[in-house]
């Protein structure tokens, strides 16, 4: 787990890349300014790929409550983050970990599908991009839950959440560069200031895991010479 003290530089870098972060992520999501890349002339229709629903039809939207529910859900993740590394040091088997966390996720996911969509008939799949979703969803899905509970292993709950402000970023640029779309100078913005506060984090670990190194090669060199010094006591003892 992540060790807290304000007055090293290390523990501030984390902070401070951390907020630095979440601000550069701000910047790309509520500040678009003018296009530095236009929009390509073959972007993709939605009509062409997405299946057209009429605007009555809809339920009503309620910002407030998604907003809410956003915000708990990214608490709660931030609480799973926690727990899963501690079951990670009980139990390090990352696979298992990952099967069993997909397993349970989808017993919750079922009643609660079926309760937002009673109707049958909207659970029927037919051969066009809802398969193409269904398919995406469930591998990598599962893929990315496991890369997840490995990287906590191996570097802890803060490495592993850095990475998602950071792809906010990417998947701005990547729908410039696949789907044609837009790339603002918001988007350029928020991501130089993302790169800035990711690295600030980085260092701030790599310099956390250098001096834990260090700490535990100076302990090992302790434990040595005290072995040393025991045989040669004992070695002058056998001498008289």
């Amino acid at each position: 787990m992540e060790k807290v003290a304000l007055r090293s530089s290390r523990t501030q870098a984390k902070i401070i890349g951390t907020i630095v972060s979440i601000s550069g992520a701000l910047v790309v999501v509520f500040y678009k300014g003018p296009e530095v890349f236009p929009s390509s002339s073959r972007t993709w229709s939605s009509s062409s790929v997405l299946p057209q629903w009429p605007l009555e039809s809809l339920p009503e939207s309620n910002w407030v409550i998604g907003g809410v529910l956003i915000a708990v859900a990214y608490l709660l993740y931030s609480f799973w983050y926690i727990i899963q590394t501690q079951v990670m040091e009980i139990y390090p088997q990352a696979l298992t970990v990952a099967f069993f966390y997909n397993l349970c996720a989808t017993f919750i996911a079922i009643p609660v599908s079926l309760t937002a969509e009673s109707s049958l008939s909207c659970w029927r799949v037919t051969p066009n991009i809802a398969v193409v979703t269904v398919l995406y969803s469930g591998v990598f899905s599962s893929l990315s839950s496991s890369v997840h509970i490995w990287g906590l292993h191996l570097k802890g709950p803060v490495y592993v959440v850095i990475f998602k402000p950071l792809s906010i970023a990417i998947a701005a640029f990547m729908t410039a560069i696949f789907l044609g779309d837009a790339l603002h100078l918001g988007s350029v913005i928020g991501a130089i200031i993302l790169s800035m506060g990711f690295y600030a984090v980085i260092w701030g670990k790599a310099q956390e895991e250098e001096r834990t190194d260090d700490d535990s090669g100076f302990s090992s060199l302790g434990l040595l010479s005290n072995d040393k010094a025991t045989l040669l006591q004992s070695h002058k003892l056998e001498e008289i």
